[in-house]
């Protein structure tokens, strides 16, 4: 008996146990996951079997790394196969370095690169404290880009994202940013047709007024080799995931001073001869820890630490 032909896909978007498959000549069909459970993520690339005018999903190929995102009850991913990370975030109102640092440290334990987008630089004195802020961010190496995105397209618009489109350029982008940071401009900056596209996916999944829930893969270009995913919820962000003594290897300003520490096994957080916590001590200066940033340290260690069941 011949074997069902598999044909290849890209999942662009999810709803409960629904998903959304691009086929490579650029069909779209409702696709359903084998069994109970759904395992498929947006941005599998998967293998699916034709039922009448949908399909199932066989078979999902090997991802070179999963995002996840947190509630009270459970860890779920929902993101899969990226490239980068965008974390939007603005100047004013102010934003959450704990949130920002959830988001990098995520992005780090999946090895994706993270860039931070800082938006309103039209704020002089705001941005100007916002950029100081982002100074021990940059230290580290991260790449942080400055933005004045508008809610309404002006003559301004198109420069608007001059320094932004060719970091995104050819990969996929995971977009976050809390409310407030300007992501849905960004998104409608960067895909004008955003929001016929998600009525689409509402209307293809039937999942109506809560599509705004879930996450979707769009193409920035004609040629589809640059996408932008977009997932509301930056608040519901966690890492429960992650075993708490792995956290300072996920912190490159803390990893930097863990060699020196007397201890293999040290947590940073009371040893003797902990090289972290010395440097702590020196502060913000140019091989120091700021309080700040160690705060967010021993926070999500003891968070992480309660988790473990």
């Amino acid at each position: 008996m011949a074997q069902p032909l598999l044909e290849p896909g890209l999942v662009v978007a999810g709803h409960g146990r629904h998903v959304w498959v691009e086929t490579p000549d650029g069909r779209r069909l409702i696709c359903h996951p084998r069994g109970k459970k759904s395992q498929t993520v947006v941005g599998d690339r998967v293998l699916w079997q034709a039922t009448q005018d949908e399909g199932t999903i066989e078979k999902v190929q090997p991802r070179r790394n999963l995002f996840y995102r947190q509630d009270e009850i459970r860890t779920k991913s929902f993101a899969a196969n990226l490239d980068q990370v965008l974390v939007l975030i603005a100047a004013e109102p102010e934003f959450s370095e704990s949130q920002l640092s959830r988001a990098l440290i995520a992005a780090e334990a999946e090895k994706i690169r993270p860039i931070i987008a800082l938006n309103k630089s039209d704020l002089t004195e705001p941005f100007g404290r916002a950029w100081e802020r982002m100074g021990i961010y940059r230290d580290m190496g991260y790449q942080v880009v400055p933005l004045a995105l508008k809610p309404k397209a002006d003559d301004t618009a198109a420069t608007e994202l001059d320094t932004l489109l060719p970091l995104l350029q050819g990969k996929t982008t995971l977009v976050l940013g809390p409310s407030g940071s300007g992501k849905s401009t960004l998104i409608n900056r960067l895909l004008p047709n955003a929001r016929v596209l998600t009525n689409e996916i509402s209307t293809a999944l039937n999942s109506g007024k809560h599509t705004t829930t879930s996450t979707s893969l769009y193409w920035v270009d004609a040629a589809k080799t640059t996408a932008v995913i977009d997932s509301p919820g930056f608040q519901e962000f966690g890492l429960n995931h992650i075993e708490p003594m792995l956290l300072a290897s996920l912190m490159p300003d803390i990893k930097a001073q863990a060699s020196d520490c007397k201890f293999y096994n040290c947590s940073h957080l009371h040893e003797p001869g902990c090289g972290v916590i010395s440097m702590v001590k020196l502060g913000s200066s140019p091989h120091g820890i700021s309080a700040n940033r160690y705060k967010i340290y021993s926070d999500l260690f003891e968070e992480l630490s309660q988790k473990r069941y």
